[in-house]
């Protein structure tokens, strides 16, 4: 049973059917971006402005499932730790976001400087760091830059094209359907903290502090 702000799932057949393509989506958005990096020459390995510490909301049904049935089957240890974690984050955050300065906390999931559901790391997480466009019909192309690293290793090197639009108009369609078949609706809008957080009392094992 998944709690979605407020709503019960608990049809884990019904919403199966839809995780198995955003693995392949995700597939395509590692692939592109691998191509972007080689080109540039980027490795983002040792950065001090770590982005895992960088405050990233997640906006799909689709990757919170996907996402949060990853954190459920961790063995109970790493369940229990990072829904501590994600406690720790989450208390903090309001304080955070109400100073001046860029939030900086920790994702739950890192563990040593490594993802424990890296498979299954939100579309943000695969894409943030390489320089890229964004095109929606009948507006100008939105061009995004790269991250610190990035501008620091590689930020005099020519453009190369890297469309993110693709995988975002497949994940909002794959999405969409999801939501229908389990009739689900409104806005979602959750770091990976606050998912790990709302789940922290759904399993055996696993006490909310």
């Amino acid at each position: 049973m998944l709690n979605i702000r407020g709503i019960l799932i608990d049809d884990r057949e019904t919403a199966e059917p839809f995780l198995e393509p955003l693995k392949d989506i995700y597939a395509d958005m590692d692939n592109a971006y691998t191509r972007a990096a080689a080109y540039y020459g980027f490795d983002c390995r040792g950065c001090s402005d770590n982005c895992c510490r960088t405050l990233f909301y997640h906006h799909t049904v689709l990757e919170y499932l996907y996402l949060i049935t990853g954190w459920a089957g961790l063995v109970e240890k790493q369940r229990t730790a990072t829904a501590d974690l994600a406690f720790s984050v989450c208390r903090q955050m309001p304080t955070a976001l109400a100073g001046p300065e860029p939030v900086h906390l920790m994702c739950p999931l890192n563990l040593d400087g490594l993802c424990l559901l890296y498979s299954r790391r939100p579309m943000i997480c695969r894409l943030h760091g390489i320089p890229h466009e964004l095109h929606t019909p009948g507006q100008p192309a939105v061009h995004g830059c790269g991250c610190d690293a990035f501008t620091s290793q590689c930020g005099a090197k020519e453009y190369f094209r890297f469309d993110r639009t693709p995988y975002y108009v497949r994940m909002a369609r794959l999405e969409k359907d999801l939501r229908k078949a389990l009739g689900i609706s409104g806005k979602l809008k959750m770091t990976v903290a606050q998912m790990i957080n709302e789940n922290a009392t759904l399993l055996p094992g696993n006490q909310s502090p």
